[in-house]
């Protein structure tokens, strides 16, 4: 059985505020200025009668009482206490002459839920783009880093890969979430049963007293192959924004530690993802010194030397597939897709007729893959 794997930085696996996408720019401005006057007002202590007209007022103007899932509102009230705690009562049916919103609440303690910007879903040209990446390796599992969350990553599956393309979804995806504030997550599509998944997100920083030490998390996921399990571990360690390379070297020694552990469990034990550092750096090193090699040092790869644009040297290669001592005879081919970067100045790198600006790149990372005989 040839069983592809791979990884991919895919950068853009969010979904963005509706108010965002609206084509002119006055009206996103208004949405985004009447949410912000609405947050305010929601948050007093005490609704005045004028202060309940513009509540009212503003939940009518962008229908925020009524999440339709076919035209979702740019912004939605969410009441989580529909018996008690309310913020509001609509009276009458949108569109009447009469239909009004009563606001209930005399104050920001008064009620329980929130306002927020809804988000869409994914249809930017960026996201096809890369939905064309993944098509075009075509991986039996695929390690994914910067992933919103496991709703997008499922929708993305679905929405993207079998809706807009037209390809086969991933019978299995997996997410979840980690340390990072700004959500960019490690996940996994797979086409072989996921078995178990074993988080690091609370792992402590030797450093650090107090504070978790993967930046986003290094999960393990095991995954079911003819009887033998592969343990996947996924990374995305500290980047070089605002560098701390101590805290990557010590996240890097933390995934050798586990690798070391899961051997315990199966010999077929994988490090993947994007490890924001070149081969020859000192978390590298300290990988490979556990028997771990390089997919890209395999003699199957003829490919460019980098990974990240422009891909033209060692020093951009920071995502990496490391196979341990069972596995690496095991490999037959090891590509790199690079066709969903956008890079102009030399050297210049061949993208798909889709691709044509930055702005609807796939990402400015490539996906790695290798193909292995088990």
């Amino acid at each position: 059985m040839t069983v592809r794997i791979a990884t991919f930085n895919a950068e853009n696996l969010f979904r963005r505020p509706k108010a965002f996408g609206l084509p002119d720019a006055t009206q996103r401005n208004e949405v985004v200025e009447d949410f912000s006057t609405l947050v305010s007002l929601l948050n007093l202590t005490t609704y005045e009668p004028r202060d309940k007209a513009r509540i009212s007022a503003l939940i009518k103007k962008h229908k925020a009482y009524d999440l339709d899932r076919d035209d979702p509102p740019p912004i939605y009230i969410n009441q989580t206490r529909l018996d008690g705690g309310k913020l509001f009562k609509k009276q009458g049916q949108p569109g009447d002459d009469d239909f009004d919103i009563r606001i209930l609440a005399k104050g920001r303690g008064d009620w329980a839920g929130w306002a927020e910007l809804v988000r869409e879903d994914l249809d930017s040209a960026a996201v096809e783009n890369t939905g064309r990446v993944i098509d075009e390796v075509d991986a039996d599992i695929l390690l994914l880093v910067e992933v919103e969350d496991r709703l997008t990553l499922d929708r993305f599956n679905k929405q993207i890969l079998q809706g807009a393309l037209g390809r086969r979804p991933y019978p299995y995806s997996m997410l979840i979430d980690g340390n990072d504030s700004r959500g960019i997550d490690v996940g996994i599509l797979s086409r072989h049963p996921i078995t178990s998944v074993r988080p690091h997100i609370f792992d402590p920083d030797p450093e650090r007293p107090g504070e978790h030490l993967f930046s986003r998390d290094c999960p393990e996921f095991e995954i079911q192959l003819n009887g033998t399990p592969l343990v996947l571990l996924g990374n995305h360690l500290k980047s070089k924004s605002n560098d701390d390379p101590v805290l990557r070297l010590a996240q890097a020694k933390r995934v050798a530690e586990i690798y070391e552990a899961a051997r315990e469990r199966t010999p077929y034990v994988m490090v993947a993802g994007d490890l924001n550092d070149h081969p020859e750096s000192e978390p590298i090193a300290l990988l490979l010194d556990t028997g771990l090699r390089d997919a890209m040092s395999h003699p199957a790869y003829r490919g460019v030397p980098g990974t990240y644009a422009p891909c033209d040297k060692a020093e951009h290669k920071i995502d990496y597939l490391l196979f341990p001592p069972p596995l690496w005879h095991r490999v037959q081919h090891v590509g790199l897709e690079t066709r969903g970067i956008f890079w102009t100045p030399p050297p210049e790198i061949k993208h798909f007729d889709e691709v044509n600006s930055k702005v609807n790149a796939a990402s400015d990372h490539a996906a790695l893959y290798a193909d292995l005989d088990l």
